[in-house]
């Protein structure tokens, strides 16, 4: 029988300090408590997150948010199991800002400190959401990562393709700069897109010409900007209504290249011939309505079951990382006093680097 634990997780990657308590039984799992601090007031006057002003709220918040998550969970430090903390990948002060917190409360409460791949995270959220049994097929999608896994244990994931340059996140977010549309640019896109025409303005959907499942947003990004110097050379501005199907176009724009790779990626997941074949989404990314809904018709083509977390999962939560770390620890995984925080830290250790490794290392 499957053993009762109760982990609190720690989550300072980005820009986002939340702290978790979960509780995961024979019967299933359970979120005992969430808690989210963001950031994006601080980071908004700046047009992206600061890195350093990042791992400064973390030191300032993990704490507090450690103390409300136990507070709302109604339980103190003496019923946890142990404590998992992201220990990479991500801006290296917020890592470091949350394994040094996590080291200090496993050493205080004498429990086991779990480190855990933030990416792991939202690859087993589905685990945690719905009990999916592996293996199973996994769309990373979010602001600095997107890549298609085959899930076959806690530790044990098949990179099948991914970005060789933006991230999608980070392609809205830059959009969304180029349009004057707030930080994070997701959600502003993705609203400014519900009044425009999706099929107004031609952008490119970069990839599909060549075999696989990797993927180029770069391109696009570049196409937005051409598309509304044109629109401002014309208009002598950037009328609302432009702005607004520049949006939506450049919104199906990636809706049709991550269906279609998901297309080529569900073929070679079924070659495993899983008992219970099944897409699933993760990452910020993964809260947008509009690719939401074109990954779920490309499942009921293959006849396959999609899941998407629920929203408040979709983005960078502590509940992931406490789940993630309870799936480790049953695996017989322990951290000692030397975890070290990594700012790389691919899934599938065998494959090479989407990216060159450059000045900062090769890409997750």
């Amino acid at each position: 029988m499957t053993q009762t634990l109760t982990f609190l997780g720690l989550e300072s990657s980005c820009d986002d300090t939340a702290a978790a308590v979960v509780r995961s039984t024979p019967e299933g799992n359970e979120i005992l408590s969430s808690v989210v601090a963001g950031q994006t007031e601080l980071h908004a006057p700046f047009g992206g997150v600061v890195p350093e002003i990042a791992a400064r709220a973390h030191a300032e918040k993990l704490d507090l948010c450690v103390e409300e998550a136990l507070e709302q969970a109604g339980i103190g430090l003496d019923a946890l199991d142990g404590i998992a903390v992201t220990a990479g990948p991500g801006l290296i002060g917020g890592v470091m800002s949350g394994v040094m917190c996590a080291k200090g409360l496993a050493a205080g409460a004498g429990l086991p400190l779990i480190g855990v791949n933030h990416l792991a995270g939202h690859a087993l959220t589905p685990r945690l959401t719905d009990g999916l049994d592996f293996p199973y097929l996994m769309l990373l999608v979010s602001g600095g990562h997107c890549q298609f896994l085959i899930a076959k244990g806690p530790g044990d994931f098949t990179r099948l393709g991914g970005t060789i340059d933006d991230a999608p996140g980070e392609a809205f977010d830059k959009v969304a700069k180029l349009l004057a549309l707030p930080q994070p640019g997701g959600p502003a896109v993705e609203l400014e897109a519900t009044k425009g025409d999706p099929k107004s303005i031609s952008l490119p959907r970069p990839l599909l010409d060549r075999a696989g499942c990797d993927m180029s947003f770069s391109g696009l990004k570049t196409a937005v900007l051409r598309a509304r110097d044109k629109i401002i050379a014309q208009h002598d501005g950037l009328p609302r209504a432009q702005r607004a199907d520049l949006c939506a176009s450049f919104q199906a724009a990636v809706a049709d290249v991550l269906a279609e790779k998901s297309r080529r990626a569900l073929q070679d997941y079924l070659a495993y011939a899983p008992k219970r074949p099944a897409l699933a989404v993760a990452g910020g990314v993964a809260a947008n309505k509009a690719i939401r809904a074109s990954l779920e018709t490309v499942c009921v083509e293959f006849d396959a079951e999609f899941l998407a977390p629920p929203l408040r999962l979709c983005t960078d939560n502590a509940a992931m990382i406490a789940y993630a770390g309870i799936e480790r620890f049953r695996a017989g995984a322990r951290d000692g006093m030397d975890l070290a925080a990594r700012p790389r830290w691919p899934l599938d250790q065998t494959s090479p680097a989407l990216l060159g490794s450059g000045k900062k290392g090769a890409k997750a």
